[in-house]
């Protein structure tokens, strides 16, 4: 496929012609005709051309005095490797060039070599050879990062993301498919760049050694299915090279790269502009972004809003390399031209930019650290205005160059990537991270664990959110979560008093349910508190019960602020009435103290002892945890005396209990 400056889907290190013109002299003196051949070629850009003649070349130089050129040969068809994407070829041919010590003369050899080994997925190998270009070049900010990703790319393929990656063979031929873009509102049309045996050029590119590339569409029939695509008629397509789009937010304008036909200039890109009418796009013309006629201009990306126009170029004023930019389009920012800046560009290769919202800009780089060749970033603009950049990691990315993402439902759609591909022709892939469900579910239920039905239940978080369902008639309620949020739910219905929870949902990106259930306490109906327990013929609370009454009573006075309650405790009927009644009140009293020492308004409580003379009505759940007793049963003196002595302690230990009733739901409304 296209490398670097020839157009929109070129790919590794641009060199500007000083650098081309200097890699000729280089060889300049070495007399061959075969050799000035292919000197011509490397400084015209046809690489793939050029990667063959010097490969004759090489062949030839078999004497012993050949050593040092035959070094030099090996060094300039690997570098035509490389711009091809050809990594393992790349890498054999610097092998050779470092073993015919070109390196000793040029320390690139092994800045090259250990990327293309990197692009190999070779981590070890290329790290020694970032080490050896590093001891001669300390300061390189590239070495330094290719070693970095390449640490790193053993990690991220160990601990692969949740995003799934195939194939997408539809949209695929036996030569170069890239770049694909989604459009339409229902994301039912992909516009493919491609080097097929369809498309228009008739001749192979001396620079790639296949077609020239040119624009396809693939459409979802009735059913939603996608069709093959199809080359884009009318004036769109030439015999030139056309490819990498980009859609103004109605969709009648398309942006795109084209390869640039003057003779007489440099083989570069240039962005173009075409207009739609009816099912035809015109035929494009240039978008003169600055006046510069050497520099290439590709992989346009237009804002969501329109505003801007995203693109990639070497002209100067970047961080070295490609860099990506951007032009003002709208009517405040027609004109205005701005370098990301260098915590998006590095002095390697930054392409492909695709803008998904404001503040959110994906793209493709060899110069951050990665797994190989070209990586997928995002990067996030904060409220400080500074981009944040992230790798997309395993298995979004490759050894290989992974490159030109879109996006369509959520976080779905395709890209492109030469994995595994040893002739490095370009491939379409579907991308897709399921989306984590988070819920939380349960049941709402009154204290004898009936459920409530038509509960109404409410969830804030912190992160803002806010949600109110009705349970359903079998007290069951179900809701969807964000990850890593502190969420405040409560549940009320009529005739029950309101039951609050907190919780943290988990920040791990896998399936979380959680499950909540609310016991609320009737409006109507005594209710008991469990675990309040005091010494032996005294009132004073033990410590456990005090516990027991922050978790319950507490809370339930705190989330139902308008309620105010009698305290009452209850004693079994053994003993004397007087003695019964008098311990019941100072029992009940004690929970009352403990209440207000707690902050809970005085006239909300009130005290009441009954001794023995109010015995407990066996509820269903009382008869589910002792089966002895049925529903309904009064344990009454007379009842319990008919019972076996164990069971009469069990009934003795379920009237001694203490309850609470609400008196009132209008405490301070009035």
């Amino acid at each position: 496929m296209y490398i670097g400056y020839i157009m929109s889907i070129m790919k590794k290190h641009i060199i500007h012609i000083f650098y081309i013109l200097l890699a000729v002299v280089i060889l300049s003196s070495c007399g061959s005709a075969k050799l000035s051949v292919a000197n011509e070629q490397y400084a015209r850009g046809e690489y793939f051309d050029a990667a063959q003649t010097y490969r004759k070349v090489y062949n030839k130089l078999q004497k012993k005095t050949d050593r040092p050129l035959r070094g030099q040969v090996a060094y300039m068809m690997g570098d035509c490797y490389r711009r091809l994407n050809m990594s393992a070829r790349a890498s054999a041919a610097f092998t050779n060039a470092v073993r015919y010590k070109y390196a000793d003369t040029d320390s690139t050899t092994y800045l090259y070599l250990a990327q293309s080994r990197h692009a190999e997925g070779k981590y070890k190998d290329a790290i020694a050879n970032y080490e050896l270009f590093l001891e001669k070049n300390p300061d390189s900010r590239v070495a330094h990062n290719g070693m970095i990703g390449c640490i790193k790319a053993v990690e991220w393929k160990e601990n692969p993301t949740r995003y799934t990656v195939k194939k997408a063979n539809l949209f695929n031929t036996r030569r170069s498919d890239c770049s694909p873009m989604l459009q339409g509102e229902q994301f039912d049309q992909l516009y493919i760049t491609s080097s097929s045996d369809k498309a228009t050029g008739e001749k192979k590119s001396s620079i790639t050694g296949v077609k020239s590339y040119d624009l396809f569409l693939a459409k979802k029939d009735e059913n939603g299915v996608w069709q093959k695509p199809e080359l884009i008629e009318g004036e769109l397509n030439t015999e030139a090279d056309e490819g990498m789009v980009s859609f103004s937010p109605d969709g009648s304008t398309m942006y795109l790269s084209k390869a640039r036909q003057d003779p007489n200039q440099n083989a570069s890109a240039e962005i173009f502009t075409s207009t739609r009418s009816g099912a035809q796009w015109s035929a494009p013309t240039k978008l003169d972004i600055v006046a510069d006629t050497i520099s290439s201009f590709a992989h346009p990306a237009v804002s969501p809003d329109g505003l801007f126009l995203y693109f990639t170029s070497d002209m100067p004023g970047g961080q070295g390399g490609m860099d990506i930019w951007r032009v003002g389009l709208g009517t405040n920012t027609e004109g205005t031209l701005e370098n990301l800046g260098d915590k998006i560009n590095t002095p390697g290769d930054e392409m492909f930019p695709y803008m998904r919202g404001d503040s959110i800009l994906y793209f493709s780089s060899d110069g951050h650290p990665g797994m190989g060749g070209l990586d997928l970033f995002v990067a996030q603009l904060d409220t400080a205005g500074v981009w944040h950049v992230s790798n997309m990691m395993y298995p979004m990315n490759s050894a290989g160059d992974d490159f030109g993402i879109t996006f369509g439902v959520e976080e779905s759609g395709f890209f492109s990537s030469n994995r595994n591909d040893g002739r490095g022709y370009d491939k379409i892939y579907s991308f897709e991270k399921p989306s984590i469900k988070v819920t939380i579910s349960g049941m709402v239920l009154d204290k004898d664990d009936e459920p409530i039905p038509d509960a109404v239940i409410r969830i804030v978080g912190d992160d803002g959110s806010n949600q109110k369902e009705s349970g359903r008639k079998d007290g069951t309620f179900s809701f969807s979560l964000n990850r890593g949020v502190r969420y405040v739910m409560m549940a009320g219905c009529r005739g029950y008093l309101n039951g609050k929870q907190e919780f943290m949902s988990d920040t791990a990106e896998v399936d979380a349910e959680y499950v909540v259930d609310f016991v609320l306490a009737s409006v109507t109906k005594p209710v008991i508190l469990d675990n309040i327990f005091y010494d032996f013929d005294k009132a004073t609370l033990r410590p456990e019960s005090e516990e027991a009454l922050d978790n319950e009573l507490i809370a339930i006075l705190n989330d139902n602020p308008n309620i105010s309650i009698e305290l009452a405790s209850h004693t079994d009927f053994r003993g004397r009435d007087a003695y019964n009644q008098d311990l019941s009140q100072r029992r009940a009293q004690s929970v009352v103290d403990y209440l207000i020492e707690q902050g809970i308004a005085p006239d909300r409580v009130k005290a009441v002892g009954y001794g023995e003379s109010v015995p407990k009505a066996i509820t269903k759940k009382l008869a589910s945890q002792y089966p002895q007793f049925k529903e309904g049963d009064v344990l009454t003196e007379e009842f319990i005396l008919t019972l076996s002595e164990e069971d009469q302690e069990v009934a003795h230990q379920i009237n001694r209990r203490t309850e609470f009733q609400v008196l009132s739901i209008t405490y301070n409304l009035y």
